[in-house]
């Protein structure tokens, strides 16, 4: 089976992972940090905000069961991508939205999905979403990987909008 990568952040991990793993054709997804400028980030770090990392979700799929541009489209159907660092309740950079790509080909399908989810309106105002090159990845504590599934109750500002792009 073939896979592919990307890291995607939008907001708080825990409610971006819970609904990226329930999507047909992704395969595994971790929680962690990317885009800052501290080695082997911890949450009690990142949560300060000092960081500049982001919460961001792992994702590996089957590209020929969920293609990237598909992936992508969901991600901007269970999150906010027009608020600068912040997702609900939660402000900050660390939940910033960024498309961490790992090739080319996933570099250029983010700047064509941005372009359609700005052009349909459907937010009301253009996407924040930065596309960068993925940085290292650094895994979160165990506590925080499948939180939701642990924690059915526990928090999450994320769900899938009814927007068309």
């Amino acid at each position: 089976m073939k896979t592919e990568v990307t890291y995607l952040a939008g907001g708080c991990f825990w409610g971006m992972e819970d609904l990226l793993r329930k999507l047909p054709g992704v395969i595994k997804t971790e929680v962690g940090y990317m885009g800052g400028n501290t080695q082997n980030a911890t949450y009690n770090e990142v949560k300060t905000g000092t960081t500049n990392h982001a919460e961001t979700v792992k994702v590996e799929f089957n590209p020929e069961q969920l293609s990237f541009e598909n992936l992508l489209l969901y991600f901007f159907k269970i999150h906010d991508p027009t608020t600068v660092n912040r997702q609900g309740n939660d402000i900050g950079t660390q939940y910033r939205s960024e498309i961490f790509f790992t090739s080319d080909e996933q570099k250029e399908t983010a700047a064509k999905v941005i372009a359609r989810v700005d052009k349909s309106g459907a937010w009301g105002k253009p996407a924040s979403t930065v596309v960068a090159k993925a940085p290292e990845f650094w895994s979160a504590e165990g506590y925080h990987q499948d939180y939701l599934l642990k924690n059915p109750g526990g928090y999450t500002c994320h769900f899938v909008r009814k927007v068309d792009f």
